[in-house]
């Protein structure tokens, strides 16, 4: 296993300052902090590819190769079979709302949908909406006690009138990471549809949507260290069942037909610098790959993080039982990390959520408050009402002494609590 650099790591990052003082970037979840690499492709597609797509002059054809580039960049990191399968579009929930529209003109009364409480409402109420058409709505419920997705729990749902199933890879709010493809499986012998929510899972573990066998499965770069952007995967048999709403002169065929208007082309360029410096953890960064390299060297980088992660994890969920007061949601128990990530969401009996969030943030610690779209689950707890939980979240560029400061820092508030 490669072991990281992490000195080397946040010297990409000019967002992270070497100070002991400097802010501490807990905030994660909600979007990371970009590279040097990432931010000079940005400007750089301004500088020397910035036009549209479809002319016959140098810069509107730099641009699409751009975009195949960073087509076939995504491909690699979610293992997809053709860079073709790859949709590129504004965000994860925009993406979503325009596949889910599209699904609905197929939805007869009575078909039904799963859609589960874990998750973001990205994945839920775009999929809500189709009750417009007289698309039932069924919804699984987690386990309270450790927040977990038994996939029994949602399997039981599934019958010959399913047309759709949406789950989390990992959960935005407590970072429990459910057995999907167990849920793939039974979705698709009942012939049933799987729309995966990858947004947290992409950056913190290795993504393989051919393992997994799913229909559809969405992230955003950046979550993983890019530009605002969002990225779709969609197996052509699942897609072709339906009809893009789009412009008339727009292209028919896939993946083109369902990016709807001009691209954020200077994201989609950023994305791939992001998926770049991921193959480059803990290794030199590559230059042009080919895809195949591309892919190992990525797997490479990602179990090294993937190991570096659960390390910081144990030490930011034993440092919060310390805490006298402090409710962790989610698990807990180390042997069991690999069923988690390093999002981490907590109440403390003496301050509100926000009132914890705004004193950090006082003190230089980025972190979140409140439900972060992860409705039902905040309900399921009882929490939307008293303000949700704090999340904090670190990823790879975070250091223990940062996990220490955080800690210190909250005990600070309460003097004399353990």
């Amino acid at each position: 296993m490669t072991q990281l650099d992490i000195q080397a790591v946040r010297s990409q990052f000019p967002q992270l300052s070497p100070s002991p003082t400097g802010t501490v970037f807990l905030d994660n979840p909600g979007g990371t902090q970009v590279p040097q690499s990432v931010i000079d492709a940005v400007a750089g597609y301004y500088k020397t590819a910035n036009a549209n797509v479809g002319g016959a002059f140098r810069t509107s054809q730099r641009t699409v190769k751009t975009l195949s580039t960073a087509r076939a960049a995504v491909a690699a990191l979610l293992n997809a079979p053709d860079p073709d399968n790859i949709i590129f579009g504004n965000n994860m929930t925009s993406l979503t709302f325009h596949v889910a529209r599209s699904i609905g003109d197929t939805i007869r009364p009575g078909d039904e949908i799963v859609v589960t409480d874990l998750d973001h409402d990205a994945n839920v109420a775009p999929w809500l909406d189709l009750t417009k058409q007289g698309a039932v709505i069924r919804v699984a419920r987690f386990d309270e006690k450790d927040c977990t997705l038994p996939a029994d729990a949602v399997c039981s749902l599934i019958n010959e009138n399913t047309r759709l199933v949406a789950v989390t890879h990992a959960s935005n709010a407590v970072g429990t990471i459910p057995d999907v493809q167990s849920v793939i499986r039974c979705a698709h012998s009942h012939g049933a549809l799987v729309y995966v929510d990858a947004v947290q899972y992409v950056p913190h573990r290795l993504c393989d949507v051919q393992a997994l066998d799913c229909d559809f499965l969405a992230c955003s770069s950046y979550k993983f260290f890019g530009p605002h952007a969002g990225i779709l995967y969609a197996r052509p048999a699942a897609l072709s069942r339906f009809s893009p709403h789009k412009v008339r002169p727009a292209p028919n065929q896939a993946p083109q037909c369902w990016e709807t208007g001009t691209q954020n082309h200077e994201g989609i360029a950023g994305t791939y610098a992001a998926i770049k410096y991921i193959a480059s953890i803990g290794d030199q960064a590559p230059n042009d790959v080919d895809m195949f390299t591309l892919r190992k060297r990525i797997e490479k980088s990602m179990d090294a993080v993937a190991h570096y992660e659960s390390v910081l994890t144990a030490r930011l969920i034993a440092g919060l039982q310390e805490i006298d007061g402090v409710k962790i949601f989610g698990i807990t128990d180390p042997s069991r990390f690999s069923e988690r990530l390093c999002t981490v969401a907590f109440t403390w009996n003496r301050y509100s959520p926000a009132e914890i969030a705004s004193r950090l943030g006082e003190n230089g610690i980025c972190c979140w408050s409140g439900n972060y779209y992860a409705m039902r689950l905040m309900e399921s707890l009882g929490l939307q009402e008293t303000g949700g939980a704090v999340r904090v979240g670190p990823v790879h560029y975070n250091t223990f002494e940062e996990i220490e400061r955080f800690l210190d820092t909250l005990r600070s508030f309460a003097p004399g609590c353990k």
